[in-house]
């Protein structure tokens, strides 16, 4: 017997990991929108400056234009702590020459003037950045001491929440001791099941209910199974016995045979084959259906399908009577399983009408469902076998699924294939004569076009 594999919860306090995670978080946003406030006043601090200049230096060619001095020039601009340096064509110097390094913002500018004098002389403004990096340095100062403030005040609140959000846990655990000291029968029986403990409560009673059914469900599997392997079994003997019935004889006495005989034997031979083929295929169908199937999904017409498969039919039995009735109904599904589906269906009513019989087929949209249904004049399904048809294997007494032909799988791969596109197939009370059949599919939303 197989060890189990324990999986290693980590017990860590839920209080210090929800505490821990909330304080994480917000120490996180702290941190961001210090460093978007410090960006900001740093961003805005330059506009500012550069603001400053450029409106001193329009002053400066104002003034130039105006025809103003060179002191009066100088003078003038020397205004919010900007300090002006003018150098004249001929070399003369006005006010204080311009200081270079990190903490100076300079701009020089050319000015225009009607007097030689002052035209074409060189104007340097420049304003000390000291003041404002002292600023920076101070925002930051304050933005770390109530972001630590704040992260110390957070804790204390969250803590104290978190505790009393909580609390019933202890609850639920006294719950759990109760069951796993040999207690089944209780549950936690949750009043409300919105909520993350309701949801938990409801999930521990749900595994509870589980645990208690599995053991039934694991027998019923597998009677199922082997009533499966030995009804499987049981229908590949029959093909498998006339291929071995006829190869032998075709082995030891076929210079005993003459031609008519011989050619009896091995279209026996063929079709016991292919009987027993498409066992195994349907069989193979059945099993991929359990482990899952792909598909092709796309817009599909039920009215198209469904004409093709009344156009075989018409073939293969021209005298039975096979209509169709209803609007176009386009489905979002795999045509391939879907025709399939119909197929089945329409075949079975067929062997089940007779070849005289009748059949008819409903289209319809019903509440956002493609509906397919499918009606013939047989002898129909008595109401205690409607669902155990769809079992595997299962052949009712009557003509309906007693041809040889038939595996007893058809109608379990139908519903397969039905209930993978999220649809289903039943049979229903026909409110007559015959059976009927209903097939429910998605229906494709109306924007889109048939491929």
């Amino acid at each position: 017997m197989t060890e189990p594999n324990p999986v290693r919860l980590n017990t860590v306090s839920l209080r210090l990991r929800v505490i821990a995670a909330v304080m994480a978080v917000l120490a996180v946003i702290l941190i961001l929108l210090g460093i978007a406030v410090s960006a900001i006043f740093i961003a805005q601090s330059n506009r500012n400056l550069d603001a400053l200049l450029t409106g001193q230096a329009q002053l400066a060619r104002q003034l130039a234009r105006s025809g103003a001095g060179p002191q009066q020039i100088v003078n003038r601009v020397q205004a919010g702590g900007v300090e002006a340096h003018l150098v004249l064509r001929n070399g003369t110097e006005f006010g204080t020459p311009v200081p270079s390094g990190a903490s100076v913002q300079s701009t020089t500018i050319t000015l225009n003037a009607p007097t030689p004098r002052v035209d074409g002389a060189q104007l340097t403004l420049a304003v000390d950045t000291s003041l404002v990096s002292d600023a920076r340095r101070t925002l930051r100062r304050v933005l770390l001491i109530a972001d630590v403030i704040a992260l110390l005040v957070s804790a204390a609140l969250v803590a104290a929440a978190v505790r009393l959000a909580l609390l019933p846990l202890d609850s639920m655990a006294a719950l759990a001791r109760t069951v796993s000291q040999g207690n089944r029968g209780s549950r936690l029986a949750p009043t409300r099941t919105d909520t993350e403990i309701g949801q938990t409560a409801q999930a521990f009673d749900e595994m509870l209910d589980e645990l208690e059914g599995a053991e039934a469900r694991a027998r019923q599997a597998e009677e199922r199974t082997r009533a499966f392997l030995a009804d499987a079994a049981h229908e590949l003997r029959t093909p498998i016995a006339g291929v071995q019935a006829a190869a032998e004889t075709l082995l030891h006495h076929d210079d005993q045979l003459d031609h008519d005989e011989r050619q009896h034997l091995q279209a026996l031979l063929v079709r016991e084959a292919e009987r027993a083929g498409a066992l195994i295929s349907d069989l193979l169908t059945a099993a991929r259906l359990d482990a899952g199937i792909d598909l092709d999904l796309a817009p599909v017409s039920l009215r198209t399908l469904v004409h093709s498969e009344i156009d075989r039919v018409r073939l293969l039995h021209p005298e039975a009577s096979v209509t169709m009735s209803g609007p176009e109904v386009v489905a979002h599904a795999d045509a391939a399983k879907v025709g399939s589906i119909l197929r089945n269906v329409i075949d079975n009513a067929i062997r089940a009408a007779g070849p005289q019989g009748t059949v008819h087929v409903v289209v319809r949209e019903q509440d956002q469902l493609a509906i397919v249904e499918m009606w013939d004049s047989g002898p129909g399904v008595p109401p205690s076998e409607r669902e155990r048809i769809f079992e595997r294997l299962v052949r009712l007494d009557h003509g309906r699924t007693s041809d040889t032909g038939g595996s007893g799988l058809g109608l379990a791969i139908a519903r397969g294939y039905a209930r993978a596109h999220g649809g289903d197939l039943s049979c229903e009370d026909p409110h007559g004569i015959g059976a009927m059949f209903r097939l429910v599919l998605p229906v494709e939303p109306r924007q889109a076009t048939i491929s």
